[in-house]
């Protein structure tokens, strides 16, 4: 989770600066967007808002977010302590079948600061919500202090509304002493308030009643200048429901507490609600003539002191800030009824528009960003569910088994297999063949001499060559190896056999200590089967080699070969692997263990849960 917040935060920037590129489009448009059109797009903004908490994957947008979180992720040195971890015996008896050595890494990755954060966010969102809650009951306290609309001639007024705009559902309206601006509340059971002060406004001495000319009008309806402002507010307030701007209410209000801390987001849901009323105003204007836009305009003049403030929460209505007034009113002074040709350009600069920032949608994808799950394509694979609970006890793990001659997967916990953790020592097996690829070392002579430094392990304190340093899991031995290659061949050749999540950004020598690179249980399986059949089109001999030298164990059912790999954080095992192949009469089966723990998560338990299954499944005695 800590992760996600951190990521989350970074593609707030990459937020603020699209938000940047719509309002410089939308400039750039003006002209050719409808007052619709340009509130519309606002509706891809919120959809933006929504990705990062939806699986959308990129590989090049999350090479891009590896290198920004970077920072956060990965600080790794030895502490000069050690663990060791031995399997106490085979399944024929003999001891020491399989060392696991491995040394503490300490981490400096900020996971406090993560937590941090993620309180910080939780915390104003909590803030954000009680806000809410006070919004709510002022709203209610609203609907139990107002009273239908009794004045007789707005009412008839209302309802011509109603019949103009062709609105058949019953929209109730009620007079409030407690709103300075017309609203109108709800979704499924919307509800307009009036307040009395512009009622009281109205001349009543002002009033009479005329034919209208527009066969789509009812003939009695009020045309009056005491009865005009009222109704152009009614007619603003009809069309935020035909256009169901209630919900896009909701929307707004929603990303508002979940980004509370993005002014830049802020800023943009504040523009879209003055684009909102930008858009009812230009509805409004399509249904008067042209000698009525001055009347319109005059009548947000003349209550722009009254109703520019906002009202409530959850209501959408007239109001707005006295720069927004002063937009709106300018744009209806310069409204004209548009064109065919300026709408065929308006629907071009739109769908351009769309286009470009849908396609900056994957670059906002946290999942995408922390790329920690391997998505596997399992439509083509005959894939089964194991049921290993029992082996695994109060482990946190995942086993993958896959049969070479039925080319069928069984699987314990899929979610787990395909979550991608540090290899830790299983990597030695893909270092050691880009060593002998490279001529570091070779089939003949793999011999590399003791630096003489006092390792915590006797086993690492003298000469090695890539058997003993495999079987010993000696880290110098293959950091030699990685020395010697340099970062960007490493890299190469891990993107060459397409290595994990191929995040080598933590460098020598740590990536692959509980560090950047990171691969998944599933993967380490297909790796496997691709090692084995040298699909990498490496040296047959150096395949060999590594091979050789992952040889744990002969019997009578066949031949074992594996690797273990423990990751150990500050003295504390929290990461344990075992991944191999048993290669049989008939048939070869290739295996990945993995299971994580808060402490005791070693390669060597790893090791002893694959036996055990491998035992009871008949695949090795």
């Amino acid at each position: 989770m800590t992760d996600f917040i951190i990521h989350f935060l970074i593609s707030n920037l990459f937020i603020s600066g699209i938000i940047g590129l719509l309002m410089a489009v939308k400039h750039l448009f003006r002209n050719s967007l409808s007052g619709r059109m340009q509130y519309h797009l606002w509706f891809l903004l919120l959809g933006l808002l929504a990705v990062p908490f939806i699986p959308l994957r990129s590989v090049r947008f999350s090479r891009i977010f590896s290198r920004l979180a970077f920072f956060q992720n990965f600080s790794v040195s030895y502490t000069g302590n050690a663990a060791r971890e031995q399997m106490t015996a085979d399944p024929t008896g003999n001891m020491d079948w399989l060392n696991d050595f491995t040394l503490s890494v300490s981490s400096s990755t900020s996971s406090i600061t993560g937590n941090i954060l993620l309180g910080i966010w939780i915390a104003g969102i909590l803030v954000m919500v009680v806000f809410l809650v006070k919004a709510f009951l002022r709203l209610q306290n609203l609907k139990q202090s107002a009273l239908p609309l009794q004045h007789p001639k707005i009412r008839r007024l209302y309802h011509e509304c109603l019949h103009e705009m062709k609105i058949t559902k019953n929209i109730p309206i009620y007079s409030t002493a407690f709103l300075k601006s017309p609203v109108i509340v709800g979704l499924l059971r919307p509800r307009i308030y009036f307040p009395i002060h512009l009622i009281s406004d109205y001349d009543e001495n002002e009033t009479e009643i005329k034919n209208t000319q527009k066969p789509s009008c009812n003939p009695y309806r009020l045309e009056t200048s005491g009865l005009r402002p009222i109704r152009y507010m009614l007619l603003h307030e009809l069309q935020h429901y035909r256009h169901k701007d209630a919900l896009a209410n909701y929307l707004i209000v929603l990303a508002r507490i979940i980004y509370w801390f993005n002014p830049v987001v802020w800023l943009a849901l504040r523009e879209m609600q003055c684009d909102r009323e930008v858009a009812c105003d230009t509805s409004v204007l399509n249904m008067l003539d042209g000698d009525s836009y001055g009347d319109y305009g005059n009548t947000l003049i003349s209550f722009a002191e009254k109703i520019s403030h906002a009202s409530i929460l959850f209501a959408v209505n007239l109001s707005g800030t006295m720069t927004q007034m002063k937009r709106r009113i300018m744009n209806i002074a310069a409204y004209e009824t548009p064109t065919l040709k300026k709408k065929l350009k308006g629907m071009a600069a739109f769908l351009l528009t769309s286009v470009l920032l849908i396609s900056l949608a994957p670059i906002l994808s946290t999942y995408a960003a922390d790329n920690s799950h391997y998505r596997w394509k399992t439509s083509s694979k005959d894939v089964t569910s194991l049921d290993l609970s029992s082996y695994f006890g109060e482990y946190e793990g995942s086993f993958v088994l896959y049969n070479l001659e039925q080319d069928a997967w069984g699987i314990y916990d899929i979610e787990h297999a395909s979550l991608r953790r540090s290899p830790d020592s299983t990597y030695k097996m893909y270092d050691a063949l880009f060593g002998l690829e490279e001529g570091i070392i070779t089939p003949e002579d793999s011999k590399m001499k003791w630096d003489g430094e006092n390792y915590p392990f006797k086993e690492w304190n003298a000469d090695q060559t890539l058997t003993s340093a495999m079987r010993s899991s000696v880290n110098w031995y293959f950091q030699g190896i990685d020395k010697q290659l340099g970062s960007a061949s490493i890299k190469n050749y891990i993107q060459k056999i397409g290595y994990g999540n191929e995040n080598t950004e933590a460098g020598l020598p740590f990536y692959w200590l509980e560090s950047s690179l990171k691969i998944s249980p599933i993967e380490q399986v297909e790796q496997l089967v691709r090692l084995y059949n040298n699909a990498f089109g490496f040296q047959p001999e150096n395949v060999e080699a590594v091979k050789d030298s992952i040889c744990l164990s002969l019997s009578e059912t066949g031949t074992i070969y594996g690797k273990t790999g423990t990751g150990s954080i500050n003295d504390t095992n929290v990461n344990g692997w075992f991944v191999g192949y048993v290669e049989t009469a008939g048939n070869t089966y290739f295996f990945a263990a993995n299971i994580g723990a808060g402490a005791d998560a070693s390669g060597a338990n790893a090791a002893e849960i694959t036996m055990s299954v491998l035992s009871d499944m008949n695949i090795w005695k």
